[in-house]
């Protein structure tokens, strides 16, 4: 049997809502109910931030998709092939070893907060093939992105984020909090268990996962994000160009005229779909990693209708 939903879904056409619901607790323990305005950790949906935040560097002309990565990390993570380039990271294609494979997932390592814990965290993974040779999904990739943008612009990778992306979308809703000192109106994460995933993510999140955001705030940023206020619109065309088996440049392409956000892990489903010629967002928010089956299958056959 499929576990009872606990989060947001939110389904509108600009500022129109379609479909409001929120079930379930932010906080089992105190009986907290999740709001439609009720925020979550997003995980993977992080990674379309961080890709807005690299490409805007690129946009300014302070990279260049085809920089290596190592121009900028220097002796760092000597591990990285040397020909593995900005763009081979923002497509899943860079080869190199990650710190946390989905498909092989280690302990997530204890305490990440600080850039300099997630370097520490990424080093000692050897390449696993040449750069360029096949798509593979990749979290260590974008985190190691978030250390390149943060070298670049000299600036916190929380703080680019918030400058150039949610600022610029009015995302009052959106910020990388830590996990164990979480806010009003935030949900804590469950496992099935029942207990909490405190222990089971990085007490804050990166370049690769771990904001925390609101549905409310999704339907802010599309409408952002394609009318050129977080990019300019050409780029934006350019990062949702399809690159590799429906992959952009950190943005899914599940099927021509539907752009996509998801994530997952221990507490954690995300999904955030965009239809620009409709103008139809449909959002998932939940804080169990198991709900939302049934309501994602139902989203995804909405957005298919012509």
């Amino acid at each position: 049997m499929e576990a009872p939903f606990s989060g947001v879904v939110l389904v509108s056409r600009g500022d129109e809502t379609l479909f409001a619901e929120a079930s379930g607790y932010a906080h089992r323990a105190y009986g907290v109910e999740n709001t439609v305005d009720t925020r979550f950790a997003i995980a993977s949906g992080t990674k379309g931030f961080t890709a807005l935040v690299v490409v805007g560097l690129v946009a300014e002309g302070r990279l260049e998709l085809g920089t290596t990565a190592r121009e900028v990390l220097g002796g760092d993570l000597p591990l990285i092939d040397d020909r593995v380039t900005v763009e081979h990271l923002l497509t899943h294609t860079s080869g190199i070893g990650d710190y946390c494979d989905d498909e092989d997932p280690p302990e997530t390592p204890p305490g990440l907060v600080t850039s300099a814990d997630y370097l520490a965290a990424l080093d000692g993974f050897p390449q696993q093939f040449p750069p360029g040779e096949r798509f593979h999904y990749h979290n260590g990739a974008f985190a190691v992105l978030a250390l390149i943008a943060e070298r670049v612009a000299g600036i916190p990778f929380a703080d680019l984020v918030r400058t150039r992306v949610t600022e610029p979308a009015d995302m009052t809703d959106t910020a990388f909090l830590r996990s164990d000192a979480l806010p009003a109106r935030t949900a804590t994460g469950y496992l099935e268990d029942g207990r909490t995933n405190v222990f089971s993510l990085p007490v804050v999140g990166f370049g690769d996962g771990g904001i925390y955001s609101s549905a409310p705030d999704f339907r802010k940023f599309w409408a952002a994000l394609f009318a050129g206020r977080i990019l300019p619109r050409e780029w934006v065309d350019r990062m949702l160009r399809p690159h590799v088996d429906g992959y952009g440049l950190g943005f899914w392409l599940p099927r021509p005229g539907v752009v996509r956000l998801e994530g997952g892990d221990h507490g954690v489903t995300f999904v955030s779909i965009h239809q620009p010629s409709s103008g139809v967002t449909a959002t998932l928010i939940s804080n169990d990693h198991r709900g939302g089956g049934p309501r994602l299958r139902q989203l995804d056959e909405y957005l298919a209708k012509p």
